[in-house]
C-alpha cells in the first residue's frame, strides 16, 4: 500500500502530480493570450477541455508505457470525437453529438481554419468555427509537454513545445496582447521552478549517504536550496515588473495578422457617391430591391466616406479601424450594440452593385436563394462604418437577411451637455479656402456641440436651394469636387442635390473640428416609413452626414433642402447662359474632374485572385481529408501495435516473479514468430528454443531457455533484479532480430498477426489444414496435431510457460 501511494507506473507519485500541473498552468498561461482574439471568455472551455483531454492522453500512454503510433492515433481519436462538442457545437447534434459535417469540418479544418482565423478581422466568433484552432493548438501541444515531462528526464525538453505554443498564441493573435508582462513573467517563473524542482528530486541528488551527512542536515540543505530558488525567482519577477512599468514598448506588436494580404482592397472599386446623379437620371422608375421589416426612421445605408481628396469624397487608404478595413462577415459582428433589434429581410431587383445595403449596427448577415454560397464567400464587413460588401456583385433574385441593431433617436436636449467623440478621421486635403472662415462664421453664436452641427445643418437647408439638374429642373451640375462645392457655396444662390449638401456639410464641420463624415443610402419617403415592405428605386437614393458624440456614436444630419425647394426666380442663373461657360473655363488643375482615376478597369484581377485563393483551398481541403482518410486506414495496424504493448506490458507486470520471467520467454517466442519462426504448441522451452535457434540463427537463446527454467523452477522466487536481467537479455535479442532484418521484413514482423493468433483455435486449425495440405502433396498420409498442451510433468523441461 505504501508503495503504491508514493509510486506509480514506475516514477514517484510526485513527479507525475508536478509534471501534470506544470504543463497544465504553463499551457493555461498560453491560452490567455487568445482573449483578445475572441473579445472574451467565449473560448475558454474548448481550449481548458482540450487541456484537460491532452493531459488524459499523455498520462494514459505514459502509464501504459505506449509508443508514438498509439499516442498519436489516441489524439487523432480524441481530436475527431470530442471536437464537435468543444470547438464546433453548432454542427453537432445536441451540440456534442458529431454527424457527418462536423466530421467533415473537423478534417478540413485541420489545414483551413489558421487561415480563416487570420484573414478575418478580429475580434472572432466562435460560432464562426474559429474555436477550432485554439482547440486543434491545445490540444496537440498538451500531449507533446505532458509526454516528454513524463517519459524523459530532463524536462528542458517538455518546455520547447509549450514555449512554441507561447509564441503561436502570440503570433495568431492581435497586436493588442491580453496580459503582456503578467503572462511573460508567470510563464517564466512557472519554467524556472519546474526545472529546479525537477533537478532537486533527481535520483543523484535525492541520494545522501548517512556517513557523509545525517537525515536533518540533508533536509537542512533542500531547505535552503528552496528558499535560494524562491528568492530568486521573487527578484526577477520584480525586476520585470519594474522594467516594463518604466519602459514600455516603442513600436506595436507585429503579428501574421498584420502581414498577410487582405483578399481585397475596397479602395479598387470607385466610390458609390460618383454615381449619385446617375441613380437618379437613369433609375428613378425602377425598382432596385425590396426591404422587409424596416422600422420608421431607419435608413439603407451602402457606403460611409471619410475622406476628402479635393476629387471625389470615398473611403479612406487606412490600416485596421479605418473606413477601408473590411474583413470576411461572421456572426456577432457587433456586440456591444444598443438599441431595437431587428430582422431586415432584403430581396435584390434591378440592383447591381458590390455595396450591399444594410441598417443599424449588424450582428449578422446569412443570404439565401441559389447563389447564397458564393456570396457569403465573397461578402466583407466593416464594423467602423457599418457598410458590407460582396465582390461577385449583387445580381437580380439574390436574397439575404440582416439581423441589425437600430440605435434609438435622442433629441437635442439629450444631446446638450455631450461632447464630440475623439474617432480617427483622415486629414482632408484641396479643401475651397472659403470654406474656413465660412464654418467659423456659421457656428460662432452656437454654445454647444449639437448647436454648432445644427447650425451648419440649417444655414444649408434653409439658405440652399434642390435641384438634379434633370430635364425641366433649374441647372445642377452634377459632382462634389473642391471646384463644384465652392460653386455651390460661392454663387448667387445655392443650388444642388444630396451630394453636393452632404459633401460642404462635412467639410464645412471639418473645418472646425467636428467628426462628420458623408454616407450614402436610400430610405422611403415621409408618408411611406414604417410600411411593412419599402420599395427602393432611383427616387429614394439619398446622400446625408453623420457626427460622431461621445457615448453616444454616430447621429445622421440632413443638410439638403426640401425637394419642393426650388428657385422661383429664374434670372438669378446667370450660369445657364452657355457663353461664360465657353469663355471662362474651369483652371487648368481642375480638369480631371469627369475622369476619376479609380475607375474599376481592373477589377477582372480580383476575381481571377479569387479563382486561385478557391483552388488553393481546394487543394487544401483535399489534403486534409486525405490525411483523414489515412489516418483512419492506419487505425488497424495501431490498434496491432496497442494489442501487443498490452499483453507485453501484463506479462512483464504479473505478480509473481517467476510468472514474469515465464513472460519473458513468452514474450521472446512471440517476435520469433513473427520473424517466421514456426514454433510448434505444445513443446517445452528447450525445444522452442531448438526451433528458434535453427530457423533464426540465434543459438543463445537455448542459453536463454535454460536459464529461464533454473529461476522459474529453482528452490527460491527470482529476484526483482533478476527479472531485470532477464529481460534486458530478452530485449537485446528481439532488438537484434530487428537489426538484422531489412526494413519490409522488420515493419512486417511489427504487423504480423501470427503471434496474437498463437495458440488459438484458429491458428492451430490453419497450421493443421496447411500440414494436411503438404502431405497430399508428398502422397503421405496427413497427421491432426492435437492442440493440447501436455503439462503432466513437474520437470523444467516439461513445464509450459
Amino acid at each position: 500500500m505504501t508503495a503504491l501511494a508514493t509510486e506509480w507506473g514506475g516514477l514517484p507519485l510526485r513527479r507525475w502530480i508536478l509534471d501534470v500541473s506544470a504543463t497544465a498552468l504553463l499551457i493555461g498561461v498560453s491560452i490567455v493570450g487568445f482573449w483578445p482574439t475572441f473579445a472574451g471568455p467565449s473560448y475558454l472551455p474548448g481550449t481548458i477541455g482540450a487541456l484537460l483531454l491532452g493531459l488524459a492522453v499523455a498520462v494514459v500512454a505514459a502509464w501504459r508505457r505506449w509508443g508514438i503510433l498509439i499516442v498519436t492515433g489516441l489524439t487523432i481519436a480524441v481530436y475527431f470525437v470530442f471536437g464537435g462538442a468543444l470547438a464546433l457545437p453548432h454542427t453537432a447534434i445536441f451540440g456534442f453529438i458529431p454527424t457527418i459535417d462536423t466530421l467533415q469540418r473537423l478534417a478540413i479544418g485541420t489545414v483551413t481554419s489558421w487561415k480563416q482565423l487570420l484573414t478575418t478581422v478580429a475580434p472572432v466568433s466562435t460560432a464562426d468555427g474559429h474555436l477550432l484552432v485554439p482547440f486543434l493548438l491545445t490540444l496537440v501541444v498538451t500531449v507533446l509537454t505532458a509526454s516528454l515531462a513524463l517519459r524523459l528526464g530532463q524536462v528542458a525538453w517538455a518546455l520547447l513545445p509549450a514555449g512554441v505554443m507561447l509564441v503561436m498564441v502570440i503570433a495568431l493573435g492581435t497586436p493588442e496582447p491580453a496580459f503582456p508582462v503578467l503572462q511573460g513573467l508567470v510563464f517564466a517563473v512557472l519554467s524556472i521552478a519546474w526545472l529546479a524542482l525537477r533537478q532537486l528530486w533527481a535520483p543523484q541528488n535525492a541520494a545522501i549517504s548517512v556517513s557523509e551527512v545525517d537525515s536533518s542536515r540533508a533536509s537542512h540543505m533542500r531547505l535552503r536550496r528552496l528558499i535560494a530558488g524562491a528568492a530568486v525567482l521573487a527578484i526577477a519577477g520584480g525586476a520585470g515588473v519594474a522594467t516594463s512599468a518604466i519602459a514600455a514598448p516603442v513600436q506595436p506588436r507585429h503579428v501574421f495578422r498584420d502581414v498577410i494580404i487582405p483578399p481585397f482592397n475596397i479602395r479598387d472599386y470607385p466610390s458609390p457617391l460618383q454615381a449619385f446623379r446617375k441613380n437618379v437620371r437613369d433609375e428613378a422608375g425602377d425598382t432596385l430591391f425590396t426591404v422587409s421589416g424596416l422600422p420608421k426612421g431607419a435608413r439603407m445605408r451602402i457606403a460611409v466616406m471619410d475622406q476628402f481628396d479635393g476629387m471625389v469624397y470615398n473611403v479612406t487608404d487606412g490600416g485596421p479601424g479605418s473606413s477601408s478595413a473590411f474583413g470576411p462577415v461572421r456572426t456577432n459582428m457587433s456586440p456591444d450594440a444598443e438599441g431595437i433589434p431587428v430582422t431586415l429581410k432584403v430581396e435584390v431587383d434591378e440592383y447591381r452593385s458590390v455595396w450591399l445595403p444594410d441598417a443599424g449596427a449588424v450582428s449578422q448577415i446569412e443570404f439565401t436563394g441559389e447563389r447564397a454560397e458564393e456570396l457569403r464567400r465573397s461578402a466583407y464587413y466593416n464594423v467602423e462604418t457599418g457598410t458590407a460588401v460582396v465582390t461577385s456583385k449583387l445580381a437580380a433574385g439574390d436574397t439575404y437577411t440582416v439581423d441589425t441593431v437600430i440605435p434609438s433617436e435622442l433629441d437635442d436636449t439629450q444631446l446638450a451637455e455631450v461632447k464630440f467623440g475623439t474617432v480617427p478621421l483622415p486629414t482632408q486635403s484641396n479643401v475651397p479656402e472659403e470654406l474656413t472662415s465660412l464654418a467659423s462664421e456659421t457656428v460662432a453664436d452656437a454654445e454647444s456641440p449639437i448647436e454648432q452641427v445644427r447650425a451648419l445643418e440649417t444655414f444649408l437647408a434653409d439658405g440652399g436651394f434642390f435641384s438634379h439638374g434633370l430635364e425641366g429642373e433649374v441647372l445642377s451640375r452634377a459632382g462634389h469636387t473642391a471646384e463644384r462645392i465652392s460653386t455651390l457655396i460661392g454663387g448667387d444662390q445655392m443650388i444642388g442635390d444630396d451630394e453636393q449638401y452632404a459633401v460642404a456639410m462635412a467639410l464645412l464641420a471639418r473645418e472646425v473640428g467636428i467628426p462628420a463624415r458623408v454616407v450614402m443610402g436610400f430610405y422611403p419617403d415621409e408618408d411611406k416609413q414604417g410600411e411593412a415592405v419599402f420599395e427602393a428605386t432611383g427616387d429614394n437614393v439619398h446622400a446625408w452626414v453623420e457626427v460622431n458624440f461621445e457615448g453616444v456614436g454616430w447621429l445622421t444630419f440632413n443638410p439638403t433642402p426640401p425637394e419642393d425647394k426650388v428657385p422661383n426666380d429664374q434670372n438669378t442663373k446667370p450660369r445657364v447662359d452657355p457663353k461664360p461657360q465657353v469663355l471662362q473655363p474651369p483652371p487648368p488643375p481642375q480638369e480631371p474632374v469627369d475622369l476619376p482615376p479609380t475607375l474599376p478597369d481592373d477589377r477582372k484581377g480580383d476575381d481571377e485572385t479569387l479563382n486561385i485563393l478557391g483552388i488553393i483551398g481546394a487543394i487544401l481541403a483535399i489534403g486534409g481529408i486525405s490525411l483523414a482518410i489515412l489516418a483512419l486506414l492506419a487505425s488497424p495496424f495501431i490498434l496491432i501495435g496497442a494489442w501487443k504493448a498490452a499483453r507485453r506490458r501484463a506479462r512483464r507486470q504479473a505478480e509473481r516473479a517467476a510468472d514474469r520471467i515465464s513472460g519473458g520467454w513468452d514474450e521472446l517466442a512471440d517476435r520469433a514468430v513473427d520473424y517466421g519462426a514456426r514454433i510448434a504448441p505444445g513443446g517445452t522451452r528447450t525445444e522452442e528454443a531448438a526451433t528458434v535457434a535453427e530457423t533464426l540463427t540465434l543459438p543463445q537463446v537455448t542459453t536463454l531457455a535454460q536459464r529461464a527454467d533454473a529461476e522459474v523452477f529453482g528452490p527460491s522466487e527470482p529476484s526483482a533484479e533478476e527479472v531485470e536481467a532477464f529481460w534486458a537479455e530478452v530485449d537485446t535479442i528481439v532488438g537484434g532480430l530487428g537489426k538484422d532484418a531489412g526494413f519490409w521484413k522488420r515493419t512486417k514482423a511489427r504487423l504480423s498477426l501470427r503471434s496474437l493468433m498463437g495458440g488459438t483455435a484458429v491458428s492451430t486449425g490453419l497450421q493443421n489444414l496447411k500440414d494436411a495440405a503438404a502431405a497430399r502433396v508428398r502422397r503421405e498420409p496427413g497427421t491432426i496435431k492435437s492442440s493440447t498442451r501436455t503439462t503432466t510433468s513437474t520437470s523444467p523441461e516439461s513445464e509450459t510457460p
